[in-house]
């Protein structure tokens, strides 16, 4: 049986190994990209509650048709 703390060893030697690779955002782009989507959000938000009320109005007047 392997010895579990090398395996582990190994896993995070290549883990840090592979996060130097990475290229990160620099401040600008990472604030950019999450006002981004934080605006995506409200404005996805906006639009869902929007249609939810507009359906629940239409689905209200066609009942309100039938009785």
């Amino acid at each position: 049986m392997a010895n579990p703390f090398r395996s582990a060893r190994i896993f995070f030697s290549e883990l840090a190994s592979e996060l130097k690779k990475a290229s990160w955002p620099a401040k600008t782009e990472l604030k950019d990209s999450t006002i981004v989507v934080i605006v995506a959000c409200l404005l996805l938000g906006l639009f869902t509650s929007v249609s939810d009320f507009s359906l629940y109005q239409v689905v209200d007047l066609l009942t309100s048709w039938v009785n």
